[in-house]
């Protein structure tokens, strides 16, 4: 029998452990206005899963301003599925470039001040949206 890696093991493990079971009575709930490839929030019991963000119109071309803008964004729609950012449990950030990592983290961090959620950060190769410098994930618990 071979054995799986143990982070991948663990990762497995962890989620057989948090996400809920999905009964009859605990259905996926769509929130927000779907298109045919994206629903902006999923809920599953008590869970919100909030799709990947993008920086808005409002951002500029800076890591900072374009990691407020999409944190916003990700705190509307977590306030429109009936939770708060200040309850997300975990969050991945995807940067196009690793020297964005600092700035990111101080726009990020006044977001959660303290006990910020759990989080991963991968650098890719490029965004959907041409000069957008990250997108983010998140998934929050509701009350």
């Amino acid at each position: 029998m071979r054995h799986l890696p143990s982070r991948l093991a663990f990762t497995i493990a962890a989620l057989a452990i948090t996400l809920p079971s999905v009964t009859a009575a605990q259905t996926r709930e769509a929130l927000g206005q779907s298109t045919a490839t994206l629903t902006p929030a999923i809920r599953v019991g008590n869970l919100v899963f909030a799709s990947g963000a993008l920086p808005g119109r409002d951002a500029d071309s800076t890591i900072q301003s374009q990691t407020t803008s999409t944190l916003n964004s990700i705190k509307r729609t977590l306030e429109s599925a009936g939770t708060t950012i200040e309850n997300a449990v975990k969050c991945t950030v995807f940067l196009v470039d690793g020297a964005d990592f600092r700035g990111m983290n101080e726009a990020y961090a006044k977001f959660w001040p303290s006990a910020p959620p759990a989080r991963t950060t991968v650098v890719v190769k490029a965004l959907v949206v041409p000069n957008a410098k990250l997108e983010i994930e998140c998934m929050a618990v509701r009350g």
